[in-house]
């Protein structure tokens, strides 16, 4: 590959494009289907993330993608390639995992560089490369620090220099930040945006938080028992879920069942089981399906007086306050409607409205902010 100086300006020009298309993989150890005819296509120079719960099959994917495992049926294509079957090592990615795996009897220099001197490549050129990986993690100075006297951030960050450093098409991250405590794994989310932005490369994240999913993901992919329950852009995502997996792993949400009482060009009616209606978009339909359920997230609602009015628009519940709960930033209610459905709802704290345990408040919430979830087929 050719020499960054001889690459466009700016790190992206040094590093090739890819794109990775899965084809109804499936992976199956002894009997168990760990990986179910999944099919997922990512962009090139795409944050990418694979978010579910333990045993999902997100990690079992990125083993497959990166060559540690063989698929039992289906293709893997990077670049267009098939590589179903070839060796990690025969493929241009690089993989870092949560357990950092450092060289302890190696310097932060010489751990980034041990894969460019496998290589053969002469130390001028070892020596460039590595100052602009350290300079790109920031971590300029560091190069004669051993990993044992590195915070778990700064080992993180070493980890990724030196799998950055060999230029891969496709960086693949297994629970990376795991390790690390809550603010630091805040900050390392913020910097490994950041460092893709830069680079521009294709990154593989995996993992089970989906905070960190939304803040880095450009798109995410929903996994459950071996299968993909939903792709899209984390917004998409959290605002209109697919799935009622999906509904409650990605956030908080209110569910309620019913059938569609009427169905117009723009607008739709759901009659709930206890005769009330809600109405929302049409367009979130995608089937002829009658028996559905409603959603709305706990801080789409507004809480009304008894006699508040509502816009025509908006849909309302009725209902009792069971729990307050003052966390901050925000009112958090545990509403019992007179049906009762029990609808948690998130109020910002700007003082304008406290409820107490026994208030009769009426729910309010946009139609537009009314997703939908219909049976699958």
């Amino acid at each position: 590959m050719a020499d960054i100086a001889a690459q466009p300006t700016g790190l992206a020009g040094s590093f090739e494009r890819a794109d990775v298309h899965l084809n109804d993989v499936v992976k199956i150890f002894a009997r168990e289907t760990a990986v179910d005819h999944i099919n997922l296509t990512i962009k090139s120079g795409e944050f990418f993330s694979l978010l579910g719960p333990s045993g999902c099959g997100k990690s079992t994917t990125l083993a497959m993608i990166g060559g540690f495992e063989e698929p039992t049926y289906g293709s893997i294509l990077l670049g267009g390639v098939d590589v179903s079957h070839l060796p990690a090592y025969r493929r241009d990615v690089n993989t870092v995992f949560q357990s950092y795996a450092l060289f302890p009897h190696l310097s932060v220099f010489e751990n980034v560089a041990f894969g460019l001197r496998r290589k053969g490549l002469k130390d001028t050129e070892v020596t460039q490369r590595v100052r602009e990986m350290l300079a790109l993690v920031d971590l300029h100075g560091f190069e004669k620090r051993w990993p044992a006297r590195l915070s778990g951030g700064q080992q993180q960050r070493v980890a990724l220099a030196r799998a950055l450093v060999n230029r891969p098409k496709l960086l693949l991250l297994d629970e990376p930040l795991g390790a690390l405590d809550l603010k630091l794994r805040r900050q390392m989310q913020l910097e490994l945006k950041r460092i893709q932005s830069e680079i521009g490369i294709t990154f593989l994240f995996v993992t089970h938080d989906q905070e960190e999913a939304m803040v880095m993901s450009d798109r995410l992919a929903v996994m459950a028992g071996g299968r993909i329950e939903q792709v899209g852009t984390p917004a998409d995502v959290y605002d209109n879920p697919a799935t009622e997996f999906v509904a409650a792993f990605l956030g908080i949400s209110n569910l309620l069942s019913g059938v569609l009482d009427e169905r117009g060009a723009d607008t739709s009616w759901l009659r709930l089981e206890d005769g009330g209606r809600l109405q929302f978009q049409s367009s979130r339909l995608k089937t002829g399906a009658t028996a559905l359920k409603v959603g709305v997230r706990p801080e789409k609602i507004i809480i009304l007086a008894p006699n508040e009015p509502a816009s025509p628009d908006w849909n309302v519940i009725e209902g009792t306050v069971e729990v307050a709960t003052y966390m901050g930033v925000n009112h958090q209610y545990n509403v019992r409607s007179h049906a009762g459905q029990l609808l948690s709802v998130y109020v910002q704290n700007l003082g304008l409205r406290d409820c107490r345990a026994g208030d009769a408040v009426r729910l309010a919430w946009h139609r537009n902010h009314t997703f939908v979830i219909e049976p699958k087929p």
